[in-house]
């Protein structure tokens, strides 16, 4: 497999957001295998065509309520080499940690905040590559939620920035450009909020995102 010839399936009931995606994903040489509108339409398209990448909104019909996910359970258990990447329009914390941390090759983000294309389709290869992407917003959430007297509280704003863009599934030299760092800092800024909250390092990217969601959903 190329990373130009990157099949797809969609799953979207938002008709005009799901051909708009497709022709993007087309025009950036991805391959889109095939359509859906709801769970169970995408369960058939998956079996059928077994893509390296499942794109999938979480409410759908008939209730709009977590269908796309189930989808997505059930295509990780049926196909856990198929990458797939949670686009959605809400917050679901919960059900969104449920499938993070299932495994590697797994993203979630909000349709929203996605404003750069050429960060969004790198970030699909990265996906099917094995990475592991989280929101942003899901990261703040999971800060937010977590109890009083916090280690997070021991993190400078730095150091909360570089475990932003860790949970993101950022590689050091991706953070370095991000922050505008040397990767040299980006390592020492890790380093820290590792000790500081007493996670074990590792040298691969996912387990890095893997460690670090473990940690806020405690």
């Amino acid at each position: 497999m190329t990373e130009t010839a990157i099949r797809v399936a969609l799953a979207d009931d938002d008709v005009l957001l799901r051909e708009g995606l497709a022709s993007l994903l087309e025009r950036s040489g991805f391959v889109v295998a095939g359509q859906a509108g709801d769970g169970s339409q995408l369960i058939a398209l998956v079996r059928e065509h077994e893509p390296e990448l499942a794109i999938v909104d979480i409410r759908m019909p008939p209730d709009h309520a977590t269908e796309g996910l189930d989808a997505a359970r059930v295509i990780r258990a049926e196909f856990p080499d198929i990458a797939i990447l949670v686009l959605s329009a809400h917050v679901e914390v919960e059900h969104a940690m449920d499938l993070l941390t299932s495994g590697e090759r797994s993203g979630y983000l909000l349709k929203s905040r996605i404003t750069d294309v050429d960060d969004f389709i790198e970030t699909l290869r990265r996906i099917v590559r094995g990475g592991s992407v989280v929101d942003p917003v899901l990261v703040a959430e999971l800060v937010a939620a977590r109890r009083v007297d916090d280690p997070l509280d021991a993190l400078s704003p730095r150091e909360r920035e570089v475990l932003s863009l860790m949970a993101e599934g950022r590689s050091n030299a991706g953070i370095a450009e991000s922050l505008v760092l040397t990767v040299g800092a980006v390592e020492k800024h890790i380093q820290s909020i590792m000790s500081k909250l007493d996670l074990a390092a590792s040298a691969s990217d996912h387990r890095r995102v893997l460690a670090v969601l473990a940690y806020l959903q405690q």
